[in-house]
């Protein structure tokens, strides 16, 4: 690790941003362009006096997590996020598979949406992030280990997954998946990890098997989806999402038509109890 290298590219990352990049409103005339040293320490929940021995090249080597909170908040690109990574002298964190970094870029859009359930997963439908909206709607991201953390494989593994939608929509749920993983595969050309979860689903589910010989892909950008919520029901939600550079990752949120009932149910989620981990009978297991 060279401190000042790393001190002068955190340097020239704060002058290409700018408040309004961040939402930020842009105050009184500024003597610096882009960002001051305190709005970046905030932005990534450090302290000033911290951030600026960084930029100093004074500063003790950064943690991923610390580091992982600057490239989200100065907005750096993939590429941009591996350097940082490697001025620093940490390891870079893989680009997709459950143990996946969160896109800077999509980390910085989930920690804005405080007021809608959202989340970020990667192409293979593993969680890697949400806030405390997604969490009380879909469930807190599932913990078990490989092929485990991903929701479409325990769709097809694992019945108390499906609880999560009415079943008269299981069929449409189904196809999507496989249809949506045949595309994430084939992006992923030479991927061992895709390719044994598919050998896994095949042997596991004939459901799948059958699904996945139709040969249909498709990638679901907009979708309306049902979510039975223990506390609060059945919801009609619009779910959206946003692709990172490689699609390998996506933010996903739900907002529901204004005036509608899933829209008064959606204002009650965070007076709610909490539902457990994604894909858990409730009762079941934390």
């Amino acid at each position: 690790m060279d401190p000042s290298e790393l001190g002068n590219y955190l340097q020239t990352r704060r002058s290409r941003v700018t408040p309004a990049d961040v939402g930020l409103p842009p105050g009184p005339r500024r003597r610096v362009p882009g960002l001051r040293r305190d709005e970046v320490a905030r932005l990534a929940g450090a302290s000033v006096d911290y951030y600026t021995e960084l930029e100093r090249g004074r500063g003790a080597q950064p943690s991923e997590q610390m580091l992982a909170a600057l490239a989200g908040a100065l907005r750096l690109s993939q590429d941009e996020r591996d350097h940082l990574f490697h001025l620093a002298g940490r390891s870079v964190p893989p680009a997709y598979g459950p143990d996946a970094s969160p896109h800077p870029a999509l980390l910085a859009l989930l920690e804005r949406l405080d007021g809608t359930p959202a989340m970020i997963i990667t192409d293979l439908h593993e969680t890697l992030a949400q806030n405390a909206l997604g969490s009380a709607l879909i469930g807190r991201a599932a913990d078990g280990p490989g092929l485990h953390r991903s929701h479409l494989y325990r769709w097809f593994t694992h019945p108390p997954t499906r609880e999560l939608h009415p079943p008269e929509d299981h069929d449409h749920h189904s196809r999507f998946f496989v249809a949506d993983l045949r595309a994430a595969v084939g992006k992923r050309r030479g991927d061992s990890y895709a390719a044994g979860m598919v050998r896994e689903l095949r042997k596991r589910s004939a459901e799948f098997a059958a699904l996945w010989d139709t040969g249909d892909v498709e990638v679901r950008r907009t979708d309306r989806k049902r979510i039975v919520h223990p506390a609060l029901g059945v919801l009609e939600l619009d779910c959206q999402r946003v692709f990172s550079e490689d699609g390998r990752q996506r933010l996903m949120w739900f907002t529901a038509v204004p005036d509608t009932p899933a829209q008064a149910q959606l204002d009650l989620l965070p007076s709610v109890p909490h539902r457990g981990r994604a894909g858990a009978r409730e009762g079941s297991r934390g």
